[in-house]
């Protein structure tokens, strides 16, 4: 949009120099662009003073500032109940088709959430990307969360290859297939049918031949795989401890489990890790979760 303002004709030279000294004196219209005129510059400012003269100047659009949100490939989940927040997210990206809002916390055995539409799109559903990295998501189905992201490739990078991978409460596989590049195999296992389905999808999609997917309770592992685990996932935060028995009977001695859970202090969980056999045990924080409670991860090194 033009509009006109008064604006100062200085010699581009002394351009940089003027701005500055008119910013310091409050004088300089930031709400317009500077613009070239021949040799000079004519910077706008939002009242007449000596020298000054009337031009027409484009507006800079003022920015947005939108409601916290997540984002998982084309959704957008709102932190907050707010339509109208919503339909100003919807707006802010092309790549958005929905905006939803968690009516509930992860519950139930399948750890799933309730969303309900606030913008767009009446689904659940989107395909997203992390490091070039393919996946089909239906919240509804199964949780997902993008903010893992790091740590999978934190873990991607400790590895060696050809280890062998057992990932315990696998969801729709983001683990698994980052970790399926250097894995020798990698065992995903899910007590959930529709993760286990997307799951399925994604290692397709991602032309991978060396996972393998489980359907069943993380407690039956130790029955199904007769093996030892070179690195052992567990990415159950509210309830992964009494699993610890089962992951560490399938680690061999030096290999590692990273344990993630949600807790209000690093060192929570210490004195029950410590109850297992350690070579060694260090605790790292991975994310905020609310205001008295925190995300972090447990690299343990079996002994």
């Amino acid at each position: 949009m033009q509009v006109k303002r008064w604006c100062l004709p200085v010699d581009k030279s002394v351009g940089e120099q003027t701005r500055k000294q008119l910013l310091e004196e409050g004088v300089l219209d930031r709400l317009c662009r500077i613009r070239s005129d021949g040799d000079n510059l004519l910077i706008p400012v939002t009242k007449y003073i000596e020298g000054a003269v009337c031009e027409e100047f484009s507006c800079i659009p003022s920015k947005t500032v939108l409601p916290r949100f997540e984002q998982v490939g084309g959704i957008a989940i709102m932190q907050e109940d707010d339509k109208i927040g919503a339909e100003a997210v919807l707006a802010s990206k092309k790549t958005y088709h929905t905006v939803l809002f968690a009516d509930s916390a992860v519950e139930g055995p399948f750890r799933t959430k309730k969303f309900r539409v606030l913008a767009g799109i009446d689904t659940t559903a989107t395909e997203y990307t992390e490091y070039g990295r393919h996946f089909f998501i239906d919240l509804s189905l199964a949780y997902f969360s993008a903010r893992l992201s790091g740590e999978r490739q934190r873990i991607l990078s400790m590895m060696n290859e050809g280890e062998r991978v057992i990932d315990m409460f696998a969801g729709v596989g983001p683990f698994a297939i980052a970790l399926a590049g250097k894995a020798s195999v990698v065992y995903a296992c899910d007590i959930n049918p529709e993760a286990v389905i997307l799951m399925v999808r994604n290692i397709a999609k991602n032309h991978l031949t060396n996972i393998v997917p489980i359907l069943s309770d993380a407690m039956n592992l130790p029955v199904i795989i007769t093996q030892p685990a070179d690195r052992i996932i567990m990415n159950l935060p509210l309830h992964s401890i009494p699993f610890l028995e089962a992951a560490f009977s399938m680690t061999r001695p030096g290999g590692m489990i990273h344990l993630y859970a949600l807790v209000s202090h690093e060192e929570e969980y210490v004195p029950v890790l410590r109850t297992f056999p350690l070579k060694k045990l260090e605790h790292r924080y991975v994310r905020s979760y609310s205001p008295d409670r925190f995300h972090v991860v447990y690299d343990i090194i079996r002994g």
